[in-house]
C-alpha cells in the first residue's frame, strides 16, 4: 500500500455515522431533471397531463454516454420546462404531482441477464450513474475501450469528505448486498479480483465487510490511511495498487475500474427486483440543521422538504451545499431537487459559512505541497485571471480534480478552485468550437 502525495486532514465531523437510515416518504412534488449524469441529456418522454408510475422511464436518449431517467413517484405530470440547476445551464425538467399511491410501473421487472452484453444493457436500463458524486454512466464505465486489460475492480468506500456518512451506512446496513453486487459485476465483466478501499477511521465498517467476504478469495478489504482526498479514484488506485493513472487517462488505462460502494449495492438490488434508480440515501447535516441524520429520499424531492423532514433549521442558513464541504456545490434555492448523485445536503449558519476576503498570494507554496495531482494551483489561478488559458492548459489545468486542498491550506484565502473551474470551462468550450 502506498500513500499519495499531498492531501489534507480536515476535521471529520462524522456526526451521523451511527444514525440508521430513515425513509422520508413521498414529497408534495418531485422535480426530475433530464440531466443527472455526465454526457448527453435525455429528452422527455412524457408531457403535461400524463399519468406516470414508479419506475417508469420518463426520459431517454440514443446517445451512448447517458442514462435513462425514471419517475420516482406515481402521479400526474404538471410541467415539462427548463430549470436552472446550480453550476449548470438550464436543463429540461419534468415536474410530477404525486398521487400518494406509489403504483409501480409494469415496466419494472427483474432483467434477464445471461451474457456480458445483457448485463451492460441491464445496468444502462437501471439508470445507474456513479453514486459517489461524479454521475458518470455506469454501463460506460463497465465497458472499457478495446485493448484495455482490466484486472482489478476497486470499490470506493473511503468516503473521505467531512460530514458524509451515507456510504458508511451502506456498508453497515446493506453489507450482503454490497458483496453480491461486487460478485455480479465480476461475473459478467470477467474481472478476477476486487479490492474494497475504506478509510481506517471506520473500524466498524471494516469489520463487517471483512466478515462478509471471509471465504471469498477474489474480494479483499483494505483499510487505507484517513487522508483527504483518499476517495478520489486516482488517489485510491495509487494507494491500493501503486498504479498511476496518466494525465488525461482513465482508470482502465492502468487495468482498473472504480465503483462506489452504493453503486455496486444498487446493481445487486436491480438485478433482483428490476426497480431502477429512483431513491437515494442522503446525509443531512451542518450547523444550521435541527436534526442531522441519514435519509432515504426519492429522487426529485425538493431540498426544502428534506430539511423539513429533519426538523428544519435551528438557525438561518448562510449556505446550503449539495455534496461535501470540500467538493460540493452551493445551492441558490431550496426548491432545487435531490439528484441521482446527491450524497449529502449540508446547511451551515451564517457565521460558519462566511467567506474570508482574498488577499494577495504570498508564494508560500502550501497549495503546491497539498495538491494531490502535483499541480501549481497558485499559478493556474493567476493565469486564468489573466485570461491566459493556453498557458494554463500547458500547466495541466485539465488534470485538476477540484478537490479543494489548495484553498483549504491557503493562508491568503485565494479562491483557486473557482478560478480553475472557470479556466477548464473555457478550454472545454473552445475545444468544442
Amino acid at each position: 500500500m502506498k500513500l499519495f502525495r499531498g492531501g489534507v486532514h480536515p476535521p471529520q465531523q462524522k456526526n451521523t455515522a451511527e444514525k440508521t437510515t430513515v425513509a422520508m416518504g413521498v414529497p408534495s412534488v418531485v422535480l426530475i431533471p433530464m440531466v443527472q449524469h455526465s454526457g448527453a441529456p435525455c429528452r422527455p418522454l412524457v408531457k403535461k397531463g400524463d399519468t406516470v408510475k414508479v419506475g417508469q422511464v420518463i426520459g431517454d436518449t440514443d446517445a451512448y454516454v447517458s442514462a435513462p431517467i425514471h419517475s420516482s413517484v406515481s402521479g400526474t405530470v404538471t410541467k415539462v420546462e427548463p430549470m436552472l440547476l446550480s453550476g449548470s445551464r438550464p436543463v429540461m425538467c419534468v415536474e410530477i404531482k404525486p398521487d400518494g399511491l406509489q403504483q409501480v410501473s409494469e415496466e419494472v421487472k427483474p432483467p434477464v441477464v445471461d451474457s456480458r452484453e445483457s448485463f451492460l444493457a441491464a445496468v444502462r436500463a437501471s439508470g445507474l450513474t456513479g453514486l459517489g458524486g461524479a454521475g458518470f454512466p455506469t454501463h460506460v464505465k463497465l465497458n472499457p475501450p478495446k485493448g484495455a486489460r482490466v484486472d482489478i475492480l476497486i470499490i470506493d468506500a473511503a468516503e473521505c469528505e467531512p460530514y458524509l456518512t451515507s456510504d458508511y451506512r451502506e456498508c453497515i446496513e446493506n453489507t450482503d448486498r454490497v458483496v453480491e453486487g461486487i460478485l455480479q459485476v465480476m461475473k459478467w465483466t470477467g474481472i478476477q479480483k476486487a479490492m474494497i478501499g475504506i478509510e481506517d477511521n471506520k473500524p466498524k465498517a471494516v469489520r463487517v465487510l471483512k466478515q462478509a467476504v471471509s471465504g471469498i478469495q477474489s474480494i479483499s478489504v483494505h483499510p487505507v490511511p484517513t487522508r483527504y482526498p483518499q476517495g478520489a479514484e486516482k488517489m485510491l488506485i495509487y494507494t491500493l495498487t501503486g498504479r498511476e493513472v496518466p494525465s488525461g487517462g482513465l482508470p482502465a488505462d492502468v487495468g482498473c475500474i472504480v465503483m462506489n460502494v452504493a453503486s455496486v449495492a444498487f446493481v445487486a438490488s436491480y438485478l433482483k427486483t428490476g426497480m431502477p434508480l429512483v431513491k437515494k440515501r442522503v446525509t443531512v447535516d451542518g450547523s444550521a440543521v435541527a436534526n442531522p441524520q441519514n435519509v432515504e429520499v426519492l429522487i426529485g424531492t425538493p431540498l426544502r422538504e428534506v430539511f423539513e423532514f429533519c426538523g428544519g433549521f435551528k438557525s438561518e442558513p448562510g449556505k446550503v451545499i449539495m455534496g461535501g464541504p470540500m467538493m460540493g456545490v452551493s445551492q441558490y434555492s431550496l426548491d432545487l431537487p435531490v439528484l441521482k448523485y446527491t450524497n449529502a445536503l449540508l446547511a451551515f449558519d451564517k457565521k460558519e459559512s462566511s467567506i474570508p476576503e482574498e488577499s494577495p498570494c504570498i508564494r508560500c507554496a502550501r497549495c503546491v505541497r497539498a495538491c494531490p495531482m502535483r499541480l501549481l494551483p497558485f499559478e493556474l489561478d493567476r493565469l486564468v485571471k489573466a485570461r491566459k488559458y493556453e498557458d494554463a492548459e500547458k500547466l495541466h489545468i485539465m488534470t485538476c480534480i477540484e478537490c479543494g486542498c489548495c484553498v483549504y491550506v491557503c493562508p491568503a484565502k485565494r479562491l483557486m478552485v473557482q478560478s480553475i473551474r472557470i479556466g477548464k470551462d473555457y478550454i472545454r468550450r473552445n475545444r468544442k468550437k
